[in-house]
């Protein structure tokens, strides 16, 4: 009898295996870092093959230390760090140098140039997204344009483009396939038909053939080989939208945010795009199998887990990223220190590639316990800044947020998070809604679950964080801020 479905997420620092009974819970769990290779100031990328090891690697840890085997397991699903742009060749299915990740800033010239040719409101009428290095379809311009022989091969259909789900989804079943969410983060996707758009690939120069199908959310994309022979792999989704699946946000006006190595936060806007006019961006939520799509705003910011990382491995302020709550938690406020982490620019609701980071205020008072406070409260504003986005976009006050990733073990940055955007915080009995999300995909697709509201009944509260600043305090320290936001434009 299989009575689990395994969910494998490939993140951006690294890769999971879960397991989750037909409750929800976790029943076992395996997790492997990778390599973030730093060619120039700016660029980021990561081995696709050790990518793929570390994927079996963590699957058979996950079987193992459940003492189970692939006959257990009713479905795999994927979801994965997006927008991070892989090539590799059609025959042998090796790698065509290493992945551009999204946190990439290499495009930023290329931007410029298509900003001349259409400007950002083209873009968003068409695939809901900005210019931005943030995306695929410019990085993929931007290996063609340095590698004549590539783009000719790509035409000749010699070549695969993926995002990860792809690249998973091929060495797992064969298949050239993505799902409609990651599709949607490409700039290449038209968002109401769902398909690839040819203005948008003549913008970019981008051959079709060397694009995936794109699929349903939910749906069997074919049965694995190698350690998971014979299990379906039945559901996919981006890594922010797989979040809000399992965070249970079916209905319109449901929001969630994940702290991860960046945060996102994202709104259920129901069967129709809604397009941003405050610097979100439109995407596209899930679709369960032949059932319209759902569509969803985001709020995506680039450095928020990472920034704790940083803390850690490049200033030795803290040993472990754990430690950053006691020590952050060991003083009442920030020393009036602000940092801002736009190590890759800024993303939502600013989109300022031109931005660097910046920590201002520094006086000989500030100790590291201040930094670290400043670190959690970087993290906290920028959530804050999209939460104000998207008020003013729904005409609507957020009544509450769900929350969930690795940054959520945080009680103080939770607390810190309710006090800053003046609304409860709600974190779920089972954070790992990434992983989750997926698991719920691959499950339905498969009658595992029966529907979405059997999903549903499986969310539970862990706790709950009320706002307990004043009003006068939250808007002095949004003024600072924004101050010390403005400190970090126009570097580049």
């Amino acid at each position: 009898m299989t009575r689990y479905v395994a969910a494998i997420d490939q993140g951006t620092t690294s890769t999971r295996c879960i397991l989750f009974g037909s409750d929800g819970t976790i029943v076992a769990a395996d997790q492997a870092e990778h390599r973030q290779i730093f060619p120039q100031p700016g660029w980021v990328e990561h081995d696709p093959a050790e990518i793929w090891h570390q994927t079996q690697r963590v699957v058979r840890g996950a079987l193992d230390s459940a003492g189970l085997s692939r006959a257990d397991l009713a479905a795999i699903g994927i979801t994965n760090q997006r927008e991070t742009t892989l090539l590799w060749d059609a025959t042998t299915g090796e790698p065509l140098g290493n992945a551009i990740v999204w946190q990439d800033t290499r495009t930023d010239q290329l931007i410029r140039e298509l900003a001349a040719e259409h400007d950002d409101q083209w873009w968003r009428d068409r695939c809901g997204l900005p210019l931005a290095t943030y995306f695929s379809g410019p990085k993929l311009r931007w290996r063609f344009e340095r590698e004549p022989e590539l783009l000719r091969r790509a035409e000749a259909g010699e070549v695969r483009f993926g995002t990860v789900d792809s690249w998973l989804i091929w060495q797992l079943t064969g298949r050239h396939v993505t799902d409609v969410t990651n599709a949607s983060r490409t700039m290449l996707m038209n968002l109401s038909t769902l398909d690839w758009d040819d203005e948008l690939l003549a913008a970019t120069g981008v051959p079709r053939a060397v694009l995936p199908e794109i699929v349903p959310s939910s749906q069997v994309y074919g049965e694995a080989t190698g350690d998971l022979a014979g299990v379906p792999v039945a559901g996919a989704l981006g890594d922010q939208q797989a979040a809000l699946f399992g965070q249970s946000c079916f209905a319109p006006g449901e929001a969630k945010c994940t702290y991860g190595t960046g945060s996102f936060l994202l709104l259920n806007t129901g069967a129709a795009p809604v397009t941003s006019e405050h610097g979100l961006l439109t995407t596209v939520a899930y679709q369960i199998g032949t059932q319209p799509p759902a569509y969803a705003l985001e709020g995506s910011i680039a450095v928020t887990g990472a920034l704790v990382q940083w803390l850690r491995d490049n200033l030795g302020i803290i040993q472990t990223a754990a430690e950053i709550n006691d020590l952050a938690a060991s003083v009442s406020d920030n020393g009036g220190c602000y940092v801002v982490p736009a190590f890759s620019g800024l993303f939502a609701p600013y989109w300022r590639p031109d931005a660097r980071g910046v920590i201002t205020g520094l006086t000989s008072y500030v100790t590291k316990a201040h930094l670290a406070r400043a670190a959690l409260e970087a993290t906290a504003w920028q959530v804050a800044d999209i939460v104000e986005a998207m008020n003013r976009e729904s005409g609507l006050d957020l009544t509450m947020l769900k929350v969930d990733g690795g940054m959520t073990a945080s009680d103080l940055l939770l607390q810190i998070q309710a006090d800053v955007i003046n609304a409860p915080v709600v974190r779920p009995t089972i954070t790992e809604t990434t992983c989750l999300g997926a698991a719920y995909a691959a499950g339905l697709a498969v009658g595992f679950w029966p529907d979405q509201d059997s999903l549903r009944e499986n969310w539970r509260v862990d706790r709950r964080w009320e706002p307990a600043m004043s009003e006068e305090v939250r808007q002095r320290e949004r003024a600072r801020w924004r101050k010390a936001v403005t400190r970090s434009l126009d570097w580049v």
